[in-house]
């Protein structure tokens, strides 16, 4: 064979060979099954040339004749916390963007009438996840989960799992080249290992209507076209027991009827529990019933207006450096919100951990989640937006019984153009394929101030294609006031509702300047602004919401001024060593103000 037919031949069988190893979506309510933790120490190998593949490491080969030897080894090198990043564990890891290939042994008892699953919340950014020496799977996406069946793959005894571990930026991915936030590498959530019956629950969806108080309805899908298997849906607080037959699809479908329902609200976060079972399988968890709408200009949450008192943060614990992971993280996160009088969290700029998101619900926040389509996304790569879809459906999927869940988000600072609004649209009616009873929304940066009119407006008119308006403006900081703020009127989104879903400026905590010089990076001119953004607010007359940006100071290689950023993102209401900034104080008066 000729070698030019030959390499054609080895890029087919390669093609095809990686084409089938697509991850599974997951299954609904992964911490509510039967699974065996993998998380804690892994041995590890930083593969900087890439070299691990060529070198078939996932096979992990030892020595078997006096004249054997590998240039490698996972056993007496370095070992990483699963979940984590690696940038936060090694110093020599800091800033590395590359390939850090992973290994864990374990064992399992298998059962003839049980089949099993590796399940990962998240691996940044893009893995090939290999098993007793054989790629199993891969998935491209750092902030949403995916599952790999092994049933047959495994063994009771001394199984050998590798995930290959890429996070380097390239110009087709999501978010792109260049992003503001820190491009944490690993396997940064749990890894299960998920037992469920041969014919298993595999999703549910069970909400109130959008608009009926008292109207809940439920879809339920067996992971088998098995007709005719009965399913039991209980949620024995509200009395309610019914079960059915599935269709020819392993489908049920129903509604009921709950007089006595209280429901979920931030003042009084009630949920419920719910069981769903069959004869061989059962899950459960708590759910949470509210109705949310749009007309005209307000946000109806349970049939009243609502004002959201909103803030935005990173998955990121600032003291630690590193992503957080944990319950014990999602506290922190979350009860410095609830201290700053929130009734919301936008979720920036990805999808968080279940921890972060299902604590939130218990705590009493409406949720805005998004996946990252931030600036520079590539419109016109068919292959970028088969990404975004997919990661779309993996985060609505994950997240769709969560009655926090408000708002989905589709794009974050995007400019105008036929091939961006397609592309969003084509988000759009991914999300609406799964839920339609959440409230679509993206953040515009396209605010201008019409000097003619003297008034502030913008032009896209994709935002009719939304429920909620959102707007990032930098007024004081990247956009100097053209006009006093108390008469900085605005004509935006008229008939719509708006958030102002982005403003601040920088300043080091412990600073004390100018109160109105920018230059200072002082908590004086910080206070300054945000008092003027306040005052502005009042001008809008649609305005429904605001959310500062950010809670804390987080990192960044975006932003490298040598005194007073050092890689990290100043814009926090509270500083990196968690010490709260005179805005935060302006900012939780003016939310206590507002019942």
């Amino acid at each position: 064979m000729k070698m030019k037919t030959f390499n054609i031949v080895l890029v087919v069988f390669f093609t095809l060979t990686f084409s089938k190893l697509a991850a599974q979506q997951t299954m609904i309510n992964v911490y509510g099954r039967n699974v065996q933790s993998l998380n804690g120490k892994w041995d590890a190998i930083i593969d900087l040339y890439d070299q691990g593949k060529k070198n078939k490491i996932y096979l992990n080969k030892k020595p078997e004749s006096k004249t054997d030897f590998y240039e490698y080894s996972f056993e007496n090198g370095y070992r990483l916390n699963v979940p984590s990043d690696w940038n936060s564990q090694m110093a020599e890891l800091k800033y590395y963007e590359g390939t850090i290939w992973y290994a864990r042994r374990f064992d399992v008892e298998k059962q003839i009438d049980k089949r099993l699953f590796l399940y990962f919340g998240g691996v940044s950014y893009r893995c090939i996840i290999y098993l007793n020496g054989k790629a199993i799977g891969k998935h491209e996406g750092g902030f949403t989960p995916f599952q790999i069946e092994v049933t047959d793959a495994v063994k009771e005894k001394d199984n050998f799992l590798t995930v290959e571990v890429n996070n380097t930026r390239t110009v087709d991915a999501i978010p792109a080249m260049a992003f503001d936030w820190w491009n944490y590498g690993g396997i940064t959530r749990d890894v299960f290992l998920v037992s469920t019956p041969n014919v298993f629950i595999e999703d549910y969806f069970i909400q109130l209507d959008k608009f009926k108080a008292d109207k809940i309805d439920a879809t339920v899908k067996l992971s088998e076209k098995v007709a005719n298997t009965s399913v039991t849906i209980e949620m024995p607080e509200l009395r309610i027991k019914q079960t059915l037959k599935t269709d020819a699809n392993g489908e049920i479908k129903t509604s009921f009827i709950a007089k006595k329902m209280q429901r979920w609200s931030p003042t009084i976060p009630k949920l419920y529990n719910v069981k769903v079972s069959t004869g061989k399988d059962k899950v459960e968890e708590e759910i949470g019933f509210r109705n949310i709408w749009v007309k005209g200009e307000n946000v109806y949450l349970n049939d009243k207006p609502i004002f959201l008192k909103s803030i935005s943060f990173h998955e990121e614990i600032p003291q630690r450096e590193g992503r957080a992971f944990s319950p014990a993280d999602a506290v922190m996160l979350l009860s410095e919100a609830k201290a700053l009088g929130c009734n919301m969290i936008r979720l920036a700029h990805y999808p968080q951990n279940e921890y972060i998101v299902r604590m939130a619900e218990k705590m009493g926040f409406l949720l805005w989640e998004e996946i990252p389509i931030w600036q520079g996304i590539d419109f016109k790569n068919d292959a970028t937006r088969e990404k975004a879809g997919k990661m779309m459906t993996e985060m609505v999927m994950r997240d769709k019984n969560r009655c926090a869940l408000a708002f989905w988000g589709v794009a974050n600072e995007t400019q105008p153009s036929e091939l961006r609004n397609a592309f969003l649209k084509y988000l759009i009616e991914k999300c609406k394929t799964i839920d339609t009873t959440r409230l679509i929304t993206a953040a515009f940066d396209l605010v201008r101030f019409d000097r003619e009119r003297q008034v502030f407006v913008m032009n896209d008119p994709f935002i009719k294609e939304l429920d909620v308006v959102a707007v990032n403006k930098y007024m004081g900081w990247y956009h100097q006031w053209p006009i006093s703020p108390d008469k900085a009127i605005w004509d935006v989104a008229k008939g719509q509702p708006l958030i102002i879903s982005e403003f601040g400026g920088e300043a080091m905590y412990g600073r004390n300047g100018d109160a109105d010089l920018v230059s200072s990076w002082s908590e004086d001119y910080q206070a300054t602004l945000y008092r003027e953004n306040l005052e502005m607010f009042r001008h809008i007359p649609n305005l429904r919401g605001t959310s500062p940006w950010v809670l804390f100071d987080f990192r960044s290689p975006f932003r490298f001024h040598p005194t007073n950023q050092q890689g990290w993102n100043r814009k926090g209401l509270v500083s990196d060593q968690g010490y709260r900034k005179k805005a935060w104080y302006l900012m939780k008066e003016y939310y206590d103000s507002i019942k």
